[in-house]
């Protein structure tokens, strides 16, 4: 083996619960905090945060990459992949341990990251590529190449701050990309795009690991995961749960999902999803899934053509004029079988005001064949952006129906949708003879 790009030793995170990270804008301001300092330790000495008032993001991590690999970090929400990629970025500095970088590093983590809101696009191009320590002659070498691939030509010269998520996600991303970065890390943010500039950064993706350089993406796309990705490395409450192939860490994350499901910490049948009691609060989230039947009842067992409804309950600290609601649902193996929003596929516009909300989403015949799938739901602004999103929150089962009078179930192993249907004959066969 040899030299690793990058080493982490015994890596650690802590966050304090409802603590903001205070960040100085002048040399005034933090000379004034440093005057302070101990008296504000002589006044938190009897204020000391227990152990329910901060959390572990990541508890003793360690692995290495070696130059060239691609690696797919998976993990359920909350499970510390974000803070990760933070902290190999240089966006936050580690509670313990050793982060070892040899190369340079070009990120895509979250919408704004790497931008100046009061430059243009273009003057954003150039400071990304000189923080990445490039030369201007490098930059404008691969200028033209960035614009194109961002298809954001017209709005070049007007400040990002005015730009709308996807074209700041467009922008951010070729930059990342095209700008020759040793070592490629990817959140995924790159959800905010449409399905075509997602199959364009996959591909882009791919195209930067054939070169030979390293790639660390954050997914909860497993197909992409699978095709993209090497190896794999399973996050688990801060810690790493697994380190192997892409194929085999994606197993180990949904033979976790599935065991967590089957204990249902206490959780009623019909009740899929409610949020931890430890959560840190976020400005939206979506807080309990229950399956009812159509009269309102608690159903606690679906089965295929059934008719249920879906009662998403959720809580919002600010206002949106134009909100949606989504439910998707999954296979074990990833990708999306079946997408459900009040907005723009519905047709419920919701204004999200600021307390505790339910709607509820109604099917009847629900198309699914038996077997296991995977449940995620989110808040967003229609088209525009998410506002909360929880991957993957539960495996719900389907259970086996005849429903076709035939004798036999369908099951998710031949067809994963069972849809009504009939077959005619329209003509006899022919009598004629093959010679």
């Amino acid at each position: 083996m040899g030299c690793p790009v990058i080493r982490v030793e015994n890596l650690s995170k802590q966050y304090r619960i409802g603590a903001r990270e205070v960040r100085y804008k002048t040399l005034r301001e933090a000379l004034v905090n440093l005057a302070a300092a101990p008296y504000r330790r002589l006044r938190d000495r009897g204020q000391r945060a227990t152990q329910s008032d901060s959390v572990w993001a990541l508890n003793d991590v360690s692995f290495e990459v070696q130059p060239g690999d691609v690696v797919g970090i998976i993990g359920r929400n909350g499970a510390g992949k974000s803070t990760l990629l933070k902290v190999l970025s240089r966006i936050t500095e580690p509670t313990k341990g050793r982060v070892e970088i040899r190369g340079r590093v070009g990120s895509l983590l979250e919408v704004g990251t790497g931008f100046h809101p009061e430059l243009t696009g273009r003057e954003n191009i150039f400071l990304n590529g000189a923080i990445l320590g490039m030369s201007r002659a490098e930059i404008r070498r691969k200028f033209d190449e960035i614009v194109a691939f961002a298809e954001i030509d017209r709005f070049l010269d007007t400040p990002v701050k005015r730009y709308s998520s996807g074209m700041y996600i467009r922008l951010a991303f070729a930059v990342a990309a095209h700008l020759e970065p040793e070592i490629l890390l990817v959140d995924e943010v790159l959800a905010v795009g449409d399905a075509s500039f997602q199959k364009k950064c996959l591909g882009k993706m791919g195209g930067v690991a054939r070169e030979g350089r390293t790639v660390f993406f954050v997914s909860h796309n497993m197909g992409a995961i699978s095709n993209l990705c090497q190896k794999g490395i399973v996050f688990e409450h801060g810690k790493i749960a697994f380190e192997g192939t892409a194929r085999e860490a994606i197993e180990r994350y949904h033979r976790t999902i599935l065991d967590c499901d089957e204990r249902r910490n206490g959780l009623p049948p019909h009740v899929l999803y409610h949020a931890p009691e430890n959560e840190a609060k976020h400005d939206y989230s979506v807080t309990r899934i229950e399956m009812l039947d159509m009269d309102g009842n608690p159903k606690e067992v679906l089965s295929t053509w059934d008719d249920v409804i879906f009662r998403v309950s959720y809580c919002c600290n600010k206002e949106v004029r134009t909100g949606s609601v989504e439910l998707s649902f999954a296979p074990v193996e990833g990708g999306r079988l079946l997408f459900l929003a009040t907005q723009p596929d519905g047709t419920l516009p919701l204004v999200f005001t600021k307390g505790e909300h339910s709607v509820d989403c109604i099917l009847e015949r629900f198309p699914l064949s038996a077997g296991t799938y995977m449940l995620s739901s989110a808040l967003a602004i229609p088209t525009v952006q998410w506002l909360w999103k929880g991957q993957d929150l539960t495996a719900m089962t389907v259970a086996p129906c005849d429903v076709y009078g035939s004798g036999y179930a369908p099951k998710a192993s031949r067809s994963l949708l069972a849809v009504p249907h009939q077959w005619r004959v329209v003509s006899k066969a022919s009598e004629a003879r093959v010679p």
